[in-house]
């Protein structure tokens, strides 16, 4: 039976942990009240979902090699993915079990979808005579504007009746009829030519060995250099991989992620217990007037006015 619904969230942590089994990390980069809107059809071999946010972020997305990926911009979404900024219509066929950098400048939609590789591999053989099997890398696909067209009219079909007909989609014929035709919608897309700019395999291992460093040490003190010692590359290299990624320096990217942290904790706290000099000190902000200047200027609002929001 197809299950399918829709979830509004004002808190990123929350909201990154209704994907499921995609781990996402979210680092918000701009000022305002987060908000996101997530609607999901799981279907028998294809599971669907639509992302409204309202904040410019950076997001690191861990996928499970369970699964085959795919993501793509919607509207006017201007999305930069493993440093490869995406065109509107461009798809991103993701290697099985990997880790992508997914940023945008403002509030953005975005869609994400997971296929079985059985079923997908037979359907890609079915309709066109040939496997299309993932890389070692983040495949870039540029579908032709008919094959685009037929299938985001079904996605937006799919997520009209996960929002507002889901009786419906419990009777399987619907459910099946859906699922085939979104299949073949996908294959035919994948079938096109992929672009010459696929982001560099080096380069995303030298990412994933950054962000697998900062998640031990988010909560530390340590230098730049040190890092860099520990994952094997030159500063220069690393700051390069960041700006191209994630569009800040290394050490941009380290306050941003602290900031986060503080800002989730704050969020969290007890206002009758916890203080805002415990928490900075918590995250390695040891000088708190700096802190509650720098926390305003990224989030629009002082770390005193996030502890004595409701929770």
């Amino acid at each position: 039976m197809a299950e399918s619904g829709t979830s509004t969230f004002s808190d990123a942590d929350d909201y990154a942990g209704g994907f499921g089994d995609a781990r996402i990390n979210l680092t918000i980069t701009g000022a305002g009240d987060f908000e996101a809107r997530l609607t999901r059809l799981k279907l028998k071999h294809l599971e669907v979902r639509r992302c409204c946010e309202s904040l410019p972020r950076i997001a690191y997305i861990s996928l499970p090699s369970e699964q085959v990926f795919l993501s793509f911009p919607l509207g006017t979404t201007c999305l930069v993915v493993d440093g490869f900024a995406l065109r509107n219509g461009d798809m991103v066929l993701h290697n099985r079990g990997e880790s992508t950098h997914q940023r945008s400048g403002r509030a953005c939609q975005w869609g994400l979808i997971s296929l079985s590789p059985e079923q997908f591999e037979s359907c890609s053989k079915a309709l066109t005579g040939r496997e299309t099997v993932p890389r070692h890398a983040s495949r870039i696909i540029r579908p032709a504007r008919a094959d685009l067209s037929r299938f985001r009219r079904l996605f937006r079909e799919a997520c009209h009746l996960a929002e507002t007909k889901q009786k419906l989609l419990e009777r399987p014929e619907v459910a099946r009829a859906l699922e085939q035709e979104l299949l073949h919608a996908i294959i035919n897309c994948l079938a096109a030519d992929e672009t010459d700019d696929n982001p560099k395999t080096r380069h995303i291992i030298v990412m994933g060995r950054f962000e697998e460093s900062l998640s031990k040490r988010i909560e530390q003190k340590f230098k730049i250099p040190a890092l860099c010692a520990e994952i094997g590359v030159p500063e220069r290299s690393l700051r390069m991989c960041c700006a191209k990624f994630l569009g800040v320096s290394p050490t941009r990217y380290l306050l941003l992620r602290r900031l986060n942290e503080a800002r989730s904790a704050l969020r969290r706290a007890d206002p009758s217990i916890a203080t805002v000099a415990e928490v900075a000190r918590n995250h390695q902000f040891l000088e708190l007037g700096r802190f509650a200047v720098t926390y305003r200027t990224t989030f629009g609002e002082s770390p005193s006015a996030t502890l004595q929001r409701d929770p």
